[in-house]
């Protein structure tokens, strides 16, 4: 006896050591620790992903065009790949909702063991007493059961079909912000070549007239310390060039980060150096476009990125009523399965099984009113987002347009300014190479000149971005398909041509205005274009492949979102021309002696 209780003990030991062991394992295994990036590993995370950043970027090779930046920027634009991504993702949850509608088909196996056998004693169901039969002994100390068991609820499956329902138009919603991306990152490219272009373009003159000014300034210096003029003649003459100086050095810091802009946008290495292509007399003389307000307004509640969303996010908010209402009702299942079970006492070992069952929570019923009421102010908020887009959207349209008109009045003037400080700078260039003047009126003429020569392609740029935001706020792009598959080379054609179209003022003509209505209710909008006279003909070369808005609105977003960058450097470089033209009627108010110190340029 005590043999056996000395065993027992030793049992319990050594079972509760195992179970000790096994515990400390587990709470080691569950221990969380915060654990930061070393340096190393953050230089190598940071050199994979800038490797993987330009890894199929093509090599740039020969001068870069407008049309060239637009491809690369729509093709190797890191933000707008994540777009890219984001409508892929949206893509694959709804392949992967899709199958939340399927019955459920488990298959199932267990194992069971007991240390002792299952043994149970019965009563006699009238007198109460124990039945004076052995105990009985039913069931195996060790079996398998298995288990396929196929399942439907009606209720999971109503749930599914609208959740996949909202899906598809997330997916529609992912390729509407793909495109709006696509608006802003067009803009953006513009406004940034434009910039580069202007910094390109007066560059040379730029640091030429740094080069004679700084030269003018030490002259000054000397003749001042040899007391060759009056000390306060030189002294007003230093700090007038001083102040035509800080204006040059000014506008070549504030166009010194354009290149490295353009480069960022279209997903350049850095530091790569490139050269832009001189822009044509049709680039630098853009002509007047037609802009019929009402057409215009036509094709952007049809077509804007913005505006098509909201349609979407109605439909989804619909679909969120009805399954709110859904839930409401009672859940209907229905199940069939095969089960096979190892126990040696069973006589069917095997054996099938059906059944239905219903079930209702009843505090449902408490909810319904309260359920019902919050999606119906879903469903109205929805709509009323949608109609403050869609207004949102008329005014950006006149907005637009009323812009585009104001940039090209300023181009003019700015054009008719640079024209003549260019042939005041020529007089004074030529006084100077005869001595009748000295190099402070030649600073100031040449001062002038860039001054007016950088307002130029200012309103240049001005002019470009107003059409851009025109085209984003129709939503007009270039008809592209797969980027993947697409050589960088057809898309730059693609550009050109959509660029063409757009300049020669066509693509207000052939943009379909579309209709809403559910998308693939008969053929696309897309498909068709309209012709001057209004009849509906097929699309030969549509400016983007049209998907219906869906009736349902949605979630309002900034249209003003996508802002370009160097968007201040307007109001920078008129601040600077402003101080340059105070600078030169203070020295009218006193002229200054010029000192006639020949400098060859």
């Amino acid at each position: 006896m005590n043999n056996l209780n000395s065993a027992r003990t030793v049992r319990g030991i050594r079972l509760a050591g195992a179970c000790s062991v096994l515990l400390a394992g587990l709470l080691s295994g569950c221990s969380t620790l915060p654990t930061p990036f070393s340096a190393d590993e953050q230089k190598q995370i940071a050199a994979t992903d800038r490797k993987a950043a330009t890894a199929d970027v093509e090599p740039l090779t020969g001068n870069l065009t407008l049309a060239d930046a637009i491809a690369r920027g729509i093709k190797y634009n890191l933000d707008h790949r994540t777009r890219m991504m984001e409508q892929a993702l949206a893509v694959g949850q709804l392949d992967l909702g899709r199958y939340d509608m399927l019955p459920k088909l488990v298959a199932s196996a267990g194992y069971s063991w007991r240390d002792k056998e299952l043994i149970t004693n019965s009563k006699d169901s009238v007198t109460g007493q124990p039945s004076l039969a052995n105990p009985y002994i039913s069931t195996d100390r060790s079996h398998t059961l298995t288990d396929l068991g196929l399942s439907w609820n009606v209720l999971d499956f109503g749930v599914s079909y609208f959740n996949s329902k909202q899906n598809a138009d997330r997916v529609l919603i992912a390729s509407e912000r793909r495109r709006k991306a696509m608006h802003n990152l067009i803009q953006e490219v513009r406004t940034a070549y434009w910039r580069a272009a202007s910094a390109e373009k007066i560059d040379a003159e730029l640091r030429e007239t740094i080069r004679i000014a700084e030269s003018a300034l030490v002259d000054s210096r000397k003749i001042e310390q040899e007391r060759i003029r009056d000390p306060l003649e030189a002294l007003r003459y230093q700090r007038t060039v001083l102040e035509n100086l800080r204006i040059l050095e000014s506008i070549q810091q504030e166009l010194a980060a354009a290149r490295i802009e353009l480069a960022a946008l279209i997903n350049l290495p850095p530091g790569t150096r490139y050269q832009l292509a001189e822009p044509s007399a049709a680039e630098l003389k853009p002509a007047v476009l037609p802009m019929p307000v009402e057409r215009m307004e036509d094709i952007a509640i049809a077509r804007n990125a913005d505006l098509r969303e909201q349609f979407y996010n109605v439909r989804i908010a619909v679909a969120e009523t009805k399954k709110s209402m859904l839930r409401l009702f009672p859940a209907l299942s229905f199940n069939y399965s095969l089960r096979h079970d190892t126990n040696s006492y069973l006589i069917n070992k095997s054996w099938n099984e059906a059944g239905a069952q219903i079930s209702w929570n009843l505090f449902n019923l408490l909810s319904a009113p309260v359920a019902m009421s919050y999606s119906e102010s879903a469903e109205k908020l929805a709509e009323h987002r949608r109609m403050a887009t869609q207004m949102a959207v008329l005014a950006q349209v006149h907005l637009a347009r009323q812009q585009y008109e104001n940039a090209y009045k300023l181009l003019e003037r700015a054009e008719s300014i640079h024209t003549v400080d260019q042939r005041i700078y020529e007089h004074s260039k030529s006084r100077e190479s005869a001595e009748t003047k000295g190099r402070l009126d030649l600073i100031f003429s040449n001062t002038s000149a860039i001054v007016s020569l950088l307002r130029r392609y200012q309103a240049l740029s001005q002019v470009y971005a107003a059409s851009s935001r025109i085209q984003a706020t129709l939503g007009l792009e270039p008809e592209i398909s797969s980027l993947n598959d697409l050589p960088l080379t057809e898309l730059r054609r693609q550009v050109e041509a959509s660029m063409d179209q757009w300049n020669r003022g066509e693509a207000l003509k052939q943009a379909p205005a579309g209709e809403v209505g559910a998308a693939g209710d008969g053929a696309p909008a897309g498909e068709r274009e309209l012709t001057p006279d209004g009849s509906a003909v097929p699309a030969k070369a549509a400016l983007i492949p049209v998907v219906p808005p869906s009736i349902g609105a949605m979630a309002w977003n900034d249209l003003n979102a996508g802002q370009p960058i160097g968007r201040g450097v307007g109001s920078v470089a008129w601040t600077i021309a402003d101080i340059h033209e105070r600078s030169m009627a203070q020295l009218k108010r006193g002229p200054l002696a010029a000192v006639p110190v020949p400098t060859a340029r």
